[in-house]
């Protein structure tokens, strides 16, 4: 079986800062100055230009739920949307060496009878992803709300490896968090499992879990194009790694600090939190991303 890289989510990595209650409140935060982030760069292969990223649903899905993903993807590699889009915020990964790497949507596959059944491990994820294409591609397995997979909720909200062999082919999974620990992993939609009980911010498309899932799914893409192979940007252990997006934890807005997301926009009919415009109207709360230029987490708003 080839890597899977099991670091921890933005949203899991949140979770250890909670735990420190309230002693990172703006007033004592701005008192620290702040040290340069680096992600350092080790050499590997990086995805670049056109990448067809191929989508493999476990489980139980509505068209609707659906359709925020693909629009999700759809979305970063698109010029048509108002800023500040999903798009400018996918621009940050072409500062990163070799240039920009443009998503588009490939195959679908729908594998809704739950045929390796409701509890799923590593090797189980890696057959899904193997349903996907083979060639410039990243195959994206997602779970429903029913499917339990292992490390899911506990270390995990979603990860990203590779196949074996000379041809590896980079992989991704995400779960949708609903019923099984949506404040781990689709925070800040659902109130933190510790920590400051905030209210929780209404979520863009209705749906907490799946916009949770493209939180999570935002991490994995944006951590597969700059360390497909584990030898790319990151930090920390190469098994373990803090990347793109996993070493900004809970990030959407300026002002943020463990616990509280930062200065998003409000739309003023629905009430919904959001940082970035997509496609057909969509609307994504998006988490920053790392940007090697400046050697800061950067967010939208």
């Amino acid at each position: 079986m080839g890597s899977i890289y099991r670091f921890a989510t933005p949203s899991t990595l949140l979770l250890l800062f909670l735990l420190l209650g309230t002693a990172f409140e703006p007033s004592f935060a701005a008192l620290v100055k702040q040290q340069p982030l680096v992600l350092k760069y080790h050499n590997g292969a990086l995805l670049k230009g056109k990448i067809t990223v191929n989508l493999i649903w476990y489980g139980q899905f509505t068209p609707a739920q659906r359709s925020i993903i693909v629009d999700f993807i759809q979305s970063l590699s698109s010029a048509a949307s108002a800023l500040p889009s999903a798009a400018s915020w996918w621009r940050t990964t072409a500062k990163y060496k070799g240039g920009v790497a443009t998503l588009v949507v490939g195959k679908q596959v729908l594998v809704e009878n739950y045929s390796l059944g409701k509890s799923l491990k590593n090797v189980h994820i890696a057959a899904l992803a193997s349903k996907g294409g083979l060639l410039n591609a990243v195959n994206i397995v997602l779970t429903a709300k029913d499917v339990v997979v292992d490390g899911f909720c506990m270390s995990r909200c979603g990860t990203h490896g590779s196949t074996p062999g000379k041809n590896r082919v980079p992989y991704a999974w995400v779960g949708n968090s609903e019923t099984q620990c949506p404040g781990q992993c689709a925070w800040p939609f659902h109130q933190p499992i510790y920590g400051p009980q905030t209210p929780p911010l209404v979520a863009p498309n209705g749906d907490v879990g799946v916009d949770g899932m493209v939180i999570n799914l935002a991490t994995v893409l944006a951590g597969a194009v700059t360390n497909p192979f584990n030898n790319g940007y990151f930090q920390g252990p190469a098994l373990a790694p803090l990347e793109a997006v996993s070493a900004c934890p809970g990030m959407f807005g300026s002002g943020s600090y463990p616990g509280y997301p930062g200065q998003v926009l409000v739309d003023k009919v629905t009430g919904a939190s959001y940082n970035a415009h997509g496609v057909n109207g969509r609307k994504y709360l998006l988490p920053a991303m790392w940007d090697p230029q400046t050697s800061a987490c950067s967010t939208l708003v």
